[in-house]
C-alpha cells in the first residue's frame, strides 16, 4: 500500500516495517517538506529506501545533516590509512585507502567482519546514533545483502512479565565486545581507551513513534548488576528472538540505492560476499542522537 507525504511516494516493503521513497533526487538540498516528510516516515517505517540516486559524498553528507548534527568520529581503526575525503564518512567496503581489495589477513578486513553482526551503529559511544544513511557505489555480483529487525515489534512480542523485568536493565556497550566475539583482540592501547565501555538502556521509548523498543546490539558486554554469563545469556536469548525471520527484512542492493535507518527502534547486519574477489564500495554518514539514552524519558 502506497501514501503520499509531501510530493514523495512512500511504499511498504514488509508488513511491519521498512518502505520505498520516490520522487526525490537527492543531488539537490530537501526542501523543508521533504525532509518532515522522510522524518514522518522513518517515524513509522523506520528503514526507508531510495533508489537510483547518484549522489556525491558532499550531497550525501548534505542529505544526512538535514536530520540533526552528524558524526565526527567514525568509530574503526587504522585511522591514518583514509580512503575517503571525508574522516567522518563511514568507509563500508573492502578496499584499503589505494582503492584495491584488502588482503585476507588485513587487519582492517578482520574488524569489518564484525559488520555480520546484529548490532546498532555507535551504541559504543556515549550519544548513540539517530539515523544513518549507507549508499552504494559498487556492489559485488552476487551476496552483500543487509538485514535490518524491527525492535518495536520485538519488545511488542514479548510477555508482559518478561517486559517489565526488562524495562530498567542497563547494558555496558562497546566495540571490544563485539569484536571479541569473533575472537579479534588486537586493539592497540589507543583504540582500547576509546572503545571503553559505555551505559545504554536496554529498553528505549522511541520519541518519534511513542513504542517502546528493545535496544540490542553486538555490542552488548554485560548488563548491570547482573554476572556476565547471566546476562549475555539474556542478551542472546533476547537477540534470538528479536531477528526471527517475521520482524526481518531483508534488502538486496542496486547500485546508486541509499538506504537510511533508524538505529534507535533497529538492528542491521550485512551478509557475507566474496569480498577477496569483488570490490564492494559502500559509504555511510551517521547523525547523533539528542543525548545519552540514560538522559532521555522512557
Amino acid at each position: 500500500m502506497g501514501a503520499t507525504l509531501s510530493a514523495l511516494r512512500v511504499t511498504r516493503l514488509h508488513p511491519l516495517f521498512a518502505a520505498e521513497v520516490e520522487g526525490i533526487d537527492l543531488r539537490q538540498p530537501l526542501s523543508p517538506d521533504d525532509a518532515r516528510a522522510i522524518e514522518a516516515a522513518m517515524d513509522e517505517h523506520a528503514v526507508l529506501v531510495f533508489r537510483g540516486q547518484d549522489i556525491d559524498d558532499d550531497q550525501q553528507i548534505r542529505f544526512i545533516e538535514a536530520f540533526g548534527e552528524m558524526e565526527q568520529n567514525t568509530g574503526t581503526i587504522d585511522l591514518h590509512k583514509q580512503r575517503l575525503k571525508h574522516a567522518r564518512m563511514n568507509d563500508i567496503s573492502n578496499l584499503d585507502e589505494q582503492g584495491r581489495l584488502l588482503a585476507a589477513d588485513d587487519r582492517r578486513r578482520m574488524f569489518n567482519l564484525g559488520n555480520r553482526l546484529w548490532h546498532s551503529d555507535s551504541s559504543f559511544k556515549p550519544t548513540p546514533a539517530k539515523y544513518s544513511a549507507l549508499h552504494a557505489r559498487v556492489i559485488p555480483p552476487e551476496g552483500g545483502d543487509t538485514e535490518f529487525a524491527d525492535m518495536r515489534a520485538a519488545w511488542d512480542a514479548l510477555p508482559a512479565a518478561q517486559q517489565a523485568e526488562l524495562r530498567d536493565l542497563v547494558a555496558d556497550h562497546s566495540l571490544i565486545f563485539s569484536r571479541g566475539t569473533l575472537g579479534f583482540d588486537a586493539f592497540t592501547e589507543a583504540e582500547r581507551h576509546n572503545f571503553a565501555p559505555v551505559p545504554q538502556r536496554l529498553v528505549r521509548r522511541h520519541p518519534g513513534s511513542g513504542r517502546l523498543s528493545l535496544y540490542l546490539s553486538a555490542h552488548i558486554g554485560r548488563l548491570q548488576g547482573w554476572p556476565v554469563p547471566e546476562a549475555m545469556c539474556l542478551v542472546r536469548d533476547l537477540a534470538e528472538h528479536a531477528t526471527q525471520r517475521e520482524f526481518v527484512y531483508r534488502h538486496q542492493w542496486r547500485r546508486l540505492d541509499l538506504l537510511m535507518w533508524d538505529n534507535r527502534c533497529t538492528m542491521h547486519r550485512a551478509r557475507p560476499f566474496a569480498d577477496t574477489r569483488h570490490p564492494r564500495d559502500m559509504r555511510r554518514v551517521t547523525v547523533k542522537d539528542v543525548a545519552p539514552t540514560l538522559d532521555q524519558p522512557l
